[in-house]
């Protein structure tokens, strides 16, 4: 028995289709104008026009676990991310113990097996306790199961340990990530340089701590001729540099946040901690070229680097919180709502840059819907707006900027391998 989705849209705005889901896989993809299909012995879900997309990818989160079960567990995270209509999540190494062994490594797999929901995909640290002295044992974290390597929440400061990381990257055919911050740039700093940190009399971050690194491993990315990723993109300089290095042949990708490419540091309303991330808002100039980064495809992809911490946390004041907001749930919606809804964006776009070019940079099987792929599917709701409520999010966290915020395109049903793990 399978499971038939009837009349569903799809991206590309071809009319309605009816998609057969047997076991783990797509079946079948029907045009709805024509006969029919045979339901009897299937379960049926009436799509009723909504959207139905790849499973959406998310390839930079924050699971905290181990370490930090009081801001997020595996098991919070993956219903949060379902919620959001995410089925592959990639997750970030700045654990405690951060998962720079295999014993580690194991544990996440381990867990998301037994207590996620969707699937989870584990980075290993590019040094030991990400401490930028020493690399980790690449060969046993590759077979232990990691998809790449990032020292994500702090920089690589060193030249010459990053480029020693490249070139054993490279060497078995795995990508670096990379989180680009000069800390000497930054310290004591909670807010990028603008409009808001003169307004209050604060030190800024400025936008050369990110794009330094940016510029130092695209040249060692060059020389090394290692897959390069670039975090979590959010200055103009550092957009400059990519859509430059890629204009040479240099195998580099990067991704942006939503965050990013909604909202500057003349949004911050005040001294609150829920507008405190890293990198932090930038000037308006950044948001739009990191806007035009993503339109031409200097910017691959979509990530939400969902951050959550505790409320308590986030209550110590904008100098002692830490730096994070939460995205699972928020993600597809703020998009939808900024720049398809009005126009910007067509639909295809903004699902390609969650599903197929997510897959595609790091060279996943996910992502497609076509028959013969795998079942990981997403059905939204396109029209039916709502305001962003963090006490209704799955996820432990409620740190976020958008409270209140009124958007549509909100996901009504995730499936994993033809089973649906969430359903409003």
């Amino acid at each position: 028995m399978g499971i038939w989705i009837l009349n569903a849209a799809v991206a590309s705005g071809e009319g309605l289709r009816h998609v057969l889901v047997e076991g783990k896989q797509i079946e079948s993809i029907l045009n709805a104008g024509g006969a029919a299909p045979e339901v009897a012995g299937h379960t049926v879900i009436d799509a009723a026009g909504k959207l139905l997309t790849p499973g959406l990818i998310d390839m930079h989160v924050h699971l905290r676990e181990p370490g930090f079960e009081h801001k997020e567990t595996i098991a919070t995270g993956t219903r949060s991310a379902a919620r959001g209509g995410f089925t592959t999540i990639a997750c970030m190494p700045n654990t405690r113990p951060v998962i720079d062994t295999v014993e580690t490594v194991k544990y996440v797999l381990d867990k998301a097996e037994t207590e996620g929901i969707v699937r989870v995909l584990p980075y290993g640290c590019i040094t030991k306790n990400e401490l930028g002295r020493e690399l980790t044992d690449f060969d046993a974290l590759k077979e232990a199961g990691v998809i790449g390597y990032t020292d994500d929440g702090v920089g690589v400061q060193s030249a010459q340990m990053m480029k020693d990381a490249m070139a054993k990257a490279a060497s078995i055919g795995m990508p670096i990530i990379a989180h680009c911050e000069d800390n000497t740039l930054v310290e004591g700093a909670a807010f990028s340089e603008g409009e808001f940190v003169r307004k209050h009399g604060l030190k800024g971050i400025p936008n050369e701590s990110e794009a330094i690194h940016v510029g130092r491993d695209i040249l060692l990315a060059e020389a090394t001729g290692v897959h390069y990723h670039v975090c979590h993109v959010s200055t103009e300089q550092s957009v400059r540099l990519i859509r430059h290095a890629k204009q040479f042949g240099i195998k580099v990708t990067a991704e942006v946040c939503p965050h990013h490419l909604l909202l500057s540091d003349e949004d911050i309303p005040g001294m609150d901690a829920n507008w405190k991330m890293n990198p932090p808002l930038r000037t308006p100039r950044d948001v739009q070229a990191c806007i035009e980064g993503l339109v031409d495809g200097t910017i691959d992809i979509v990530v939400t680097d969902h951050a959550p911490h505790s409320e308590e946390e986030k209550a110590r004041g904008v100098q002692l919180a830490p730096f994070g907001i939460v995205g699972f749930e928020t993600a597809f919606p703020l998009l939808y709502t900024k720049f398809v809804a009005t126009g910007q964006w067509t639909l295809e776009f903004l699902v390609d840059k969650m599903t197929k070019l997510p897959a595609d940079v790091f060279g996943l099987p996910w992502g497609k819907l076509e028959v013969g792929g795998i079942a990981d599917l997403t059905l939204i709701d396109l029209e039916n707006e709502k305001e962003v409520n963090p006490e209704e999010f799955a996820s432990k966290g409620r740190n976020t900027p958008f409270t209140g915020w009124k958007l549509k395109g909100w996901p009504t049903m995730t499936m994993v391998e033809g089973q649906v793990v969430w359903s409003e």
